[in-house]
């Protein structure tokens, strides 16, 4: 099994999900991930050819994801350093696999079929949000 999730930059929060099995590839599940208002869309390699999938589904949005750097080229540093430039936000999203692996142990689960798997994820993922966001939730309170 494999979650592939959608986070916004400027919160760090989750705001969308998918579970696959794990056979399938990290691109097929990019158009579910992808709410339509983003102006710049961050992924590993696996995001790299999808421009397509990307514009149509937020036509707005600007590629950022990483491209697979060429070994022996003259101009492999450079696009190393590009990569690591764009690596700063996208590491946004493993802050959010962190705590869900991390604080509710969602590191390994047991085979119990997609969809109950898939529930469960989705659970976490929201307790991960409120993890997430739990100091801007207290000054609302406090305030």
């Amino acid at each position: 099994m494999k979650m592939h999730i959608g986070v916004d930059t400027k919160t760090g929060l989750a705001h969308s999900a998918v579970i696959t099995a794990a056979n399938v590839h990290d691109k097929h599940p990019l158009p579910d991930l992808l709410h339509g208002q983003e102006e710049r869309v961050y992924g590993d390699c696996a995001y790299a050819a999808q421009h397509k999938a990307i514009k149509t589904k937020a036509p707005r949005a600007e590629d950022f994801t990483n491209k697979p750097v060429r070994k022996g080229s003259v101009t492999e540093e450079l696009e190393r350093m590009i990569n690591r430039t764009k690596s700063r936000t996208r590491s946004r999203v493993e802050h959010v696999f962190g705590v869900v692996k991390r604080l509710w142990k969602f590191d390994k689960v047991r085979y119990r079929g997609l969809a109950k798997n898939a529930t469960r994820a989705f659970v976490t993922l929201a307790m991960a949000n409120i993890f997430l966001a739990r100091k801007p939730l207290l000054a609302q309170i406090r305030a």
